[in-house]
């Protein structure tokens, strides 16, 4: 029977992923403590709606402002190290939030500061660490090492993060972000026990003019058709699944009648989906077609809106975010395994920041969007539009899902992967 270790990281993926999943998985309870201790320090300074919103909209802010330009230091710089040095980054920016707690000299000004330097640094470290697994696993293998970075995205930063932060903020304002910097430490101590990873080659030009890097990476997405539907997909269904999901809320508390700890159950219950979800990828990998699967979490996505719209039981959407949580997170796992399979190396940074750019853009699109059809029409008229609009959606981009499932990867085999060199 094969041990625990053997079963969440196989040897076979080699020394260095372990290396970077326990620093992925470090990173993410960092942030999982901030992601409940943040609202609550903001909410503990100032009453103002707008003061509170702008601390949530510094998540977003920073990958619409320097996505692209992360995307493009990470492609031509050594990922490992900037990944380690955008980290060391944000251990020092909370550091001084830490200070201004302790000595009693906060305002939310300099916290809403601090988020949005934090995050900057967190775009610079996410664009480079996503480029990172590529490099060590085989690209047969990058759906089940996606799978656990998932898994313990979920585990860290959604389930146990949060309600240890709020713990912690109950002890003492500081606390939880003094935590937070000693995992973001041990995250960099942890991925500098990666084999020093190479600074991809570029390409020249045939002209020999080479191009800006940021247009670079766009004009490679423009002439490939499936990479470019795919990101086109995750830009349009995160703004029908963000347009309800920024009153979820209202929502729980006012239509389902559910209160605050209903809703903080909710969004648990998706947590839980997810980590089954990611728990059976393998499985689905292997034994149902790339299209069909896609296809397949798409249509859970439409009903999903369908089925929000036409509830009004808290136990029936117990059950309806458990299954979004599954599906939600086998996309996740999906789409990413799928984008690093089809993209060379050297541009694995650029594409992926494309990608995130697509994403927060999309939320900020869908939030904004929703809460003036909640505003105008009720609280289940977001869910009607997301049904509509993804429903739409998918049929456009029915028949362009069999041409990315059929696109050649283009990522050769890294050398004995995992085992690239000595330990730094």
């Amino acid at each position: 029977m094969p041990s625990l270790g053997e079963l969440v990281a196989p040897r076979r993926l080699g020394r260095d992923f372990r290396w970077l999943l326990a620093s992925s998985w470090t990173s993410n309870l960092g942030d999982g403590i901030a992601l409940s201790a943040s609202p609550l320090l903001i909410a503990s300074l100032t009453a103002s709606p707008v003061l509170v919103a702008a601390g949530a909209m510094m998540q977003y802010l920073p990958w619409l402002l320097f996505g692209l330009l992360a995307g493009s230091v990470a492609d031509h710089n050594d990922r490992r190290r900037l990944v380690m040095l955008a980290n060391a980054l944000r251990a020092v920016v909370v550091a001084g939030l830490v200070v201004v707690l302790v000595t009693g000299h906060a305002t939310v000004w300099i916290v809403l500061v601090v988020a949005f330097l934090y995050g900057t640094a967190e775009v610079f470290a996410d664009s480079a660490g996503q480029t990172l697994l590529p490099m060590l696993v085989r690209p047969v293998d990058l759906g089940l090492g996606n799978s656990r970075l998932q898994a313990g995205y979920l585990v860290a930063n959604q389930l146990a993060g949060p309600p240890l932060g709020a713990f912690l903020f109950a002890l003492g304002s500081f606390w939880p972000f003094l935590v937070q910097i000693l995992c973001v430490t041990l995250a960099v101590i942890l991925i500098a026990r990666i084999a020093r990873t190479p600074v991809p080659e570029r390409e020249d030009d045939p002209s020999g003019v080479r191009p800006h890097p940021i247009r670079e990476g766009l004009r490679w997405l423009r002439g490939n058709p499936p990479v470019r539907t795919l990101v086109v997909i995750i830009l349009v269904f995160n703004v029908t699944w963000a347009a309800p999901w920024g009153i979820l809320v209202l929502y729980a508390t006012e239509h389902l009648g559910m209160g605050p700890v209903g809703y903080g159950a909710l969004t648990t219950a998706a947590a839980v989906g997810g980590l089954v979800g990611v728990s059976s990828f393998g499985w689905l990998e292997r034994h149902v077609t790339l299209a069909t699967l896609m296809r397949v979490c798409l249509v859970c996505e439409v009903l999903m809106h369908l089925a929000f719209a036409l509830t009004t039981i808290p136990a029936v959407a117990f059950v309806i975010m458990f299954g979004f949580g599954v599906y939600a997170f086998v996309w996740g796992t999906l789409s990413t395994t799928v984008r690093q399979r089809l993209v060379p190396l050297h541009l694995q940074g650029r594409i992926a920041s494309v990608n995130m750019v697509g994403v927060f853009g999309g939320l900020v699109i869908g939030q904004g969007i929703g809460g003036v059809i909640a505003q105008t029409w009720g609280l289940t008229a977001p869910w009607w539009f997301a049904f509509g609009g993804s429903a739409l959606a998918l049929l456009l981009v029915w028949r362009s899902i069999s041409h990315i499932a059929a696109a050649k990867p283009v990522l050769d085999e890294p050398d004995q992967a995992g085992e690239a060199g000595p330990t730094a």
